[in-house]
This record gives C-alpha cells, sequence and structure tokens, in this order.
C-alpha cells in the first residue's frame, strides 16, 4: 500500500486530540505526564506506515513532546540479565529538569458491565483479550517496577541518571466506547471525554440501514472520521462485516448518518 503523508497526519491529529484515560492521580499514585501544549503538526520524519500502532503512538508521543519543554534522553531501553531480555523501559525524559521515567500507552476499550465487579474491570478490549484492569496491573507489578531493578540501576548510571532522581508517570491514552444504550451514561473513574462513540451487537446494525459506512485500517482507529473515503451501503458493509465477525475479530467502523453526522462504532462478534 502507498505511504500516505496525509493519512499520517490524520492520524496524529486523532491521537493528539484524544483524552489521558483518567484525571488527576489513579490507585496507587499512578500519574499521567503533565503535556502543557499539544502540537497537532507532524514533524517527526522517521514515522512512516510500516509501524506497528503501539511503536506509531510513541513516535506521535515524541512528536508532541516537541514543542514542550521535554527532552528525550532514552528510548525503548531494554533491560538485560545474561543476554536475556526481561523488559523494556519506554523512555527516560527531562522535564523541567527533572528526570521522568514514562511508559507509553494507548488502548480502545468496550464497556461490559458483565465483566469483573468494578468498573476499571467493565472496560474491555474489542476482542475481550485485554482490559484496562489487566494493562493496570502490568503497569503496577511488572512496567513501573522494573526501573528498580539492579540492571536497570546500574544502565541508567552508565548514563549519569541516579535512580532516586527519577519521578514515574504515564502517558494513558484511550478511547472509550460504551453499548449503544450507555452513551449518556456518567463514569466515575475514567476520563468521560475519552467516549468517541459506542458499540452495537450484529442484530442491532438494522437500525442503521438507512446509513452508510467505512471500515478503516487499524491504524486509521486513531483518526477522527472524514468524509474523503468510498462509502459502503447497508447491503455492502454487512457482507463485509461478517467475514470480521466470523473470525471473531471486532472492527471499528465509521457512520455517516443520513443528516451527514460521522460517527464511531464497533460492531462485536461475542
Amino acid at each position: 500500500m502507498k505511504f500516505d503523508p496525509k493519512e499520517i497526519q490524520l492520524q496524529y491529529q486523532g491521537f493528539s486530540e484524544s483524552h489521558f484515560l483518567w484525571k488527576g492521580v489513579l490507585e496507587q499514585s499512578i500519574e499521567n505526564i503533565d503535556v502543557q501544549t499539544r502540537n497537532l503538526k507532524l514533524t517527526k520524519s522517521l514515522i512512516n506506515h510500516k509501524l506497528r500502532l503501539s511503536k506509531l503512538v510513541e513516535q506521535f508521543v515524541f512528536n508532541e513532546f516537541s514543542t514542550n519543554t521535554i527532552e528525550i534522553l532514552l528510548e525503548n531501553i531494554q533491560i538485560q540479565n545474561d543476554k536475556i531480555t526481561i523488559g523494556e523501559l519506554d523512555c527516560i525524559l527531562k522535564q523541567n529538569n527533572i528526570p521522568i521515567h514514562l511508559e507509553i500507552i494507548y488502548k480502545f476499550y468496550l464497556y461490559d458491565s458483565t465483566v469483573g465487579s468494578s468498573e476499571i474491570e467493565h472496560w474491555i478490549g474489542p476482542n475481550r483479550k485485554d482490559s484496562f484492569e489487566k494493562k493496570y496491573r502490568k503497569l503496577v507489578d511488572k512496567q513501573l517496577p522494573l526501573l528498580f531493578h539492579n540492571k536497570t540501576k546500574k544502565l541508567l548510571k552508565e548514563h549519569d541518571l541516579n535512580i532516586n532522581d527519577i519521578l514515574q508517570r504515564v502517558y494513558f491514552k484511550a478511547q472509550l466506547f460504551p453499548h449503544l444504550n450507555d452513551v449518556q451514561k456518567k463514569f466515575s473513574v475514567i476520563n468521560n471525554d475519552c467516549i468517541e462513540g459506542f458499540y452495537i451487537y450484529k442484530n442491532e446494525l438494522v437500525s442503521f440501514k438507512n446509513c452508510k459506512f467505512f471500515i478503516p485500517t487499524k491504524h486509521n482507529w486513531l483518526a477522527k472520521p472524514h468524509t474523503n473515503i468510498n462509502w459502503l451501503k447497508y447491503e455492502g458493509f454487512n457482507e463485509r462485516l461478517s467475514s470480521y465477525l466470523n473470525e471473531e475479530n471486532t472492527p471499528l467502523c465509521w457512520l455517516k448518518k443520513p443528516n451527514g453526522t460521522l460517527v464511531k462504532f464497533f460492531v462485536v462478534w461475542w
């Protein structure tokens, strides 16, 4: 597929306009980094369409930092023990002359109240293999403690960094999708500004038979829906959708209502 700089710019703009998953400090003092300004112009020349989505997001974050008083000291730091990789730190940066260990996360979560017993457990990945709670536990139990591993301390010392001077922050953005019936619901733990659309079950799709549809690529999940695409009518979309659902894949889709309103939504297989 031909590389389209305009498409990458739309992905970056959608990323930049999305929100942190929570405000303030979450449990156990997990705090998002304070980024004062947004850079809506993509300037990093090394960004390309061959990067995995998670790696693309990392480069988007570093691009955003380029207009802030932030200096990236180390990126993707492999921590090894006897040539075996035991983990990776996303980056060490310096903000206002303070070194910070930063973990970068960008997720798409759907709200299912039948999973778990708390709000943090109810937010799950589109294919039910991921969840906010699982990622939170990984941060608390593995990713953030890796900073204090003896091998990490040794590596940081080689870069004249003292472990005792380093703060820990996360950059945790998300797009959230309650069920269609819950889109007006206010949630207490997450940042409600993260809600980007809704999800429905296949049998509920008939309610939108007068609309037009589009299934973007995974990288374009980041982007805001726009009209410069080839829209599908209900019948054609329904046929293409079935191939995803039959393989137990939940696609993110764009919806164009008769009045021109554009909406993101998922159709779930489960």
